[in-house]
Parts: structure tokens; C-alpha cells; sequence
């Protein structure tokens, strides 16, 4: 069980992991270890998230999240599977998180009056200024 938050968590089996080789510079090791992480996480199978968190997460997932509605984490900052592993299931943690909380609505509000005073005698200023320049000419 992997723990989100105090009321998510989600199984270990909802979670499949391929690892591949990594990319960028190494030397020899780049090209005999898998060392990064492909982590994926269908989200439209899930059973621990609710519909609200699911159409959030896909929105938030952006381009990580296939067509099929499966969200894929590449994680190959670290040089061993172990700690690659642990970041993509890191970064999931932080998605989900995000998934699941509630967007507060703004309310609202009417300008002071101060603020409007403020406005209209900035108008009025500018207001002169122009009619200054119309006598100049």
C-alpha cells in the first residue's frame, strides 16, 4: 500500500514498473543497465480514486497520460533502478496529491471606494493634461 495522503492510498499492484535503458551520458554502464523507470498507473481502472480525482489527475497528468487514460512516469535521474523506482513513485504521490484537493472558488468582490476615488482622479489628471496639449498647438 503506498500512502497519499490520510484518507488515499493506493495498492502496489495498481502500479506496473518496466525498466529501460537510460539516456544521456555514462560511458558503458549507459549501455548495458536498464536503470530508468517507466512507471504507470492506469487511471480509469483505478478503485482508490474517485471520478472527480480521475478527470483531475488526467488534467494535470497533461501528456503523461495516454489515450487509453494510463498515466507514465519516466524517472532516470538516479544511476540505480532502486532510487528511480522510489522518484516515480514520488512524483505520482505529488500528482495524486494535487488531484485531490478541492479548488476554491473566489468570491467576488465590489471596489472601495477609495479605489474608485483614486480611478476617477487619475482620469480627471490625465484628462487635463490632454486638454493642456489641445492650447499648446
Amino acid at each position: 500500500m503506498i500512502r497519499i495522503n490520510k484518507n488515499i492510498t493506493i495498492k502496489q499492484s495498481e502500479l506496473t514498473f518496466k525498466f529501460v535503458r537510460s539516456s544521456g551520458p555514462g560511458g558503458q554502464n549507459v549501455n548495458k543497465v536498464s536503470t530508468a523507470v517507466q512507471l504507470r498507473f492506469d487511471i480509469t481502472a483505478s478503485v482508490s480514486l474517485t471520478d472527480y480525482m480521475k478527470s483531475k489527475l488526467m488534467a494535470i497528468g497533461g501528456r503523461r497520460v495516454t489515450k487509453e487514460g494510463v498515466l507514465v512516469i519516466e524517472a532516470n535521474r538516479f544511476r540505480t533502478q532502486e532510487k528511480n523506482r522510489q522518484d516515480a513513485i514520488a512524483r505520482l504521490i505529488v500528482l495524486i496529491d494535487k488531484s485531490s484537493q478541492k479548488v476554491k472558488r473566489r468570491i467576488g468582490t465590489n471596489p472601495t471606494a477609495a479605489s474608485n476615488q483614486k480611478r476617477i482622479e487619475v482620469k480627471r489628471r490625465l484628462s487635463e493634461k490632454k486638454k493642456m496639449r489641445r492650447y499648446l498647438n
